[in-house]
This record gives C-alpha cells, sequence and structure tokens, in this order.
C-alpha cells in the first residue's frame, strides 16, 4: 500500500514538472492594462543579433496547441532565428485579433510592435529583419500589420487570410514584402472574400489584395508564372505568381487548397514555411549582397535539386554559404564550367561566393 501511494505521490510530481515547465515558457508583457501571453523560441547558441518572425494564430485559437502543431523550437533551431508567438485575447468568447473586422478597441497592432521592441536587447533581436506571418484570422492581421508598419516590417506572409474593407481603405505607411498564400478550396476564407462557413463577404478577394499591394509596391506589368514540381500525389497544385516590383510582391495559389496550413513537403508538394522562410530569407540574402558583392556568378540551374553549374573566368575557390553565413561546401575550380553538388544539404536558399568577390544566390529545392 505504501508503495501504491508513493508510486502515486512521485506520478504527481511529474505530472507538476511537466506542467511547470508548459506554463513556464508562457511569459506576459503589460498593454492596455492587461498582461498580455506569449511564447518565444531562440535558436541554440545565440550570440549575435538574428532575425525575428512572429507567427499569429488563428481564430479560436491558443498559443499551447498551436506550438505542439507547428514544433517552433525546432523551426528556430533550423532557421537560426527567434520565433514569438503572441497570444490573442478573447473577444465575444473566442480569442481573435482586432484585424479591424469589428468595433473592437483592443489595440493589437501596437501591442504586436511593442512586444518585438521589448524582446530586441534580451534576445538579440535584429530590428532590420522583422518578420510576420499568420493562418486566418491571424493572417488577415498579418496584412494589418504589413498596412500600419510596413516601415518597421522586412516582410509579411499572411496565409489563408484577407485584408478586410475597413484597412483596405487605408494607404499603407510604406511599401513591404509581401507573399500572399491561398488555398482555391478555401470554404472558410474563400479565394473570393467569402465564407461558406461564416456567412457574408469578409473582406477583398485575392485579386482584389494582390492589386492593393500592385499599387503599395511600385508593380508594373503582368506576373511571372511558374509551378511547384508535383511531386506528391496531394491533389494540389502550388502556382507561384511573381510581380515585378519596388519591393517583392508574391502569390502563391494553391489550386485544390483548403483552409489547411500545409506542413510537410514530404506529402505534399511544398511546405508552407519552408516557403515563406525562403521568401524572407531573400531579403536577408539581398542586403548582403548589396553591400558585399562586386558582381555576379553565373550558376544554373536555379532553383536547381542539387547539382548545379558554375561559370567562372579564373581559378579558385568556390564557397557556397546558407543562410547564417556558414560555410557549408568549398570546391577548387578551374576557369570554365564546373559543377557543384548539394544533393545533401537541406532545401532553402544559399549564397555562391568567388574568390574575386563574385557572388550569386542559390535556391535548393529538390
Amino acid at each position: 500500500m505504501k508503495a501504491i501511494k508513493k508510486l502515486k505521490i512521485s506520478a504527481i510530481i511529474a505530472f507538476m514538472a511537466i506542467c511547470g515547465t508548459t506554463f513556464a515558457q508562457i511569459q506576459t508583457f503589460p498593454w492596455q492594462g492587461v498582461n498580455r501571453e506569449y511564447l518565444i523560441k531562440t535558436p541554440q547558441g545565440l550570440d549575435k543579433p538574428v532575425p525575428v518572425m512572429v507567427y499569429l494564430h488563428g481564430l479560436t485559437e491558443f498559443i499551447t496547441n498551436v506550438d505542439n502543431q507547428f514544433h517552433f523550437q525546432q523551426l528556430s533551431d533550423q532557421f537560426g532565428w527567434v520565433i514569438v508567438i503572441p497570444q490573442a485575447l478573447s473577444q465575444s468568447g473566442v480569442t481573435m485579433w482586432n484585424a479591424a473586422m469589428n468595433n473592437s478597441n483592443i489595440d493589437d497592432s501596437g501591442f504586436l510592435m511593442a512586444l518585438v521592441d521589448s524582446l530586441a536587447e534580451p534576445y538579440h533581436i535584429n530590428l532590420d529583419s522583422v518578420f510576420f506571418t499568420g493562418f486566418s484570422m491571424g493572417g488577415f492581421m498579418t496584412h494589418r500589420m504589413a498596412i500600419e508598419h510596413g516601415d518597421r516590417i522586412a516582410g509579411c506572409a499572411p496565409v489563408s487570410g484577407l485584408i478586410t474593407f475597413a484597412m483596405s481603405n487605408v494607404t499603407p505607411v510604406a511599401p513591404v514584402r509581401m507573399l500572399h498564400i491561398h488555398g482555391t478550396s478555401d470554404n472558410v476564407v474563400n479565394y473570393n472574400g467569402t465564407s461558406q462557413v461564416f456567412g457574408g463577404t469578409l473582406g477583398l478577394s485575392v485579386e482584389a489584395i494582390l492589386e492593393y499591394w500592385q499599387n503599395a509596391n511600385g508593380c508594373e506589368g503582368e506576373p511571372e508564372i511558374d509551378t511547384l514540381p508535383d511531386t506528391h500525389n496531394d491533389g494540389l497544385r502550388f502556382i507561384r505568381y511573381s510581380y515585378d516590383c519596388d519591393t517583392d510582391l508574391e502569390h502563391i495559389k494553391v489550386v485544390g487548397g483548403t483552409h489547411t496550413w500545409y506542413h510537410s513537403d514530404t506529402q505534399y508538394d511544398a511546405s508552407y514555411m519552408n516557403l515563406i522562410h525562403e521568401f524572407f530569407t531573400r531579403k536577408i540574402i539581398d542586403d548582403g549582397l548589396d553591400e558585399n558583392s562586386t558582381g555576379s556568378l553565373s550558376v544554373w540551374p536555379n532553383p536547381t535539386k542539387g547539382v548545379f553549374n558554375i561559370e567562372t573566368g579564373k581559378a579558385g575557390i568556390i564557397e557556397v554559404l546558407d543562410i547564417h553565413g556558414r560555410v557549408v561546401r568549398q570546391q577548387e575550380v578551374e576557369p570554365g564550367t564546373a559543377q557543384i553538388d548539394l544533393s545533401g544539404m537541406p532545401d532553402g536558399v544559399y549564397f555562391v561566393k568567388g574568390e574575386n568577390g563574385t557572388s550569386a544566390k542559390l535556391v535548393l529545392m529538390k
């Protein structure tokens, strides 16, 4: 009997330890007289300023449940970025962001930027590399953040979220790099702006949203259209629209896509988070190219599935760097054309550098 009692006590202690760990992850930030909750994930070996990505959850969701779905700590370690997951407040009995869909006076927009500012010093956040993404209602709020804080945000990627009619009448404070992802079979937040689930019209259609950002980002002409490789029998087609703008604008139309965040590129033709991260990191790498490059290398095919060709006019060492600036491959080449194999490296954006300061951006997508 004593053994059973001792076992029960041990189980309770273990359970409390697990709960303590879970709840200890939740931190608070005072805003408008309320202690707002958030989770923060930091990469291992954080010793220099790094980008931050803020993920905004959907309607009715809670950050602990979302964290269990996305495994944000693994993403933070993989990307080498700080990831912040804030909690929306409850309105009319459900958690939701104030994306200007109703008459709420909750200042979520101000809260989110103030939260990022408060975390900059203790977590080594680079405030020139602040990115927002979100799903559904979080996608609506991501559009609002882009409109109201585009002068401080390096890029936004709303998924399955629209611009509300109230926000569509607001002129963006600045152009902002924008990637909008949406499924054509989404019956919760329809591609045309309506909803079979909630009824009525929720906001601008995707076509109208793209027109809104084309005007804001100084775009001209028709978009370049390419279809991502159809690698899985998933009933989906990922089509990318890339616009010629002063500031990047892209749209990924997921033909057959529902109101779902597609996580895994081992099950689907693409992973939303990988697409978003690749889009965000282009800004960081482009900035590096602008500062350091003295010319461009010729590399092809680009994107590559692993093996790519490089043409150089002189012998020397070619370096391939990942998005964190780490050298992942070195190869001595002679003048002319050489091949470099990255088949064993994870998908993503890489930076190819020659000894004479020439460089090129390379996308690896198997």
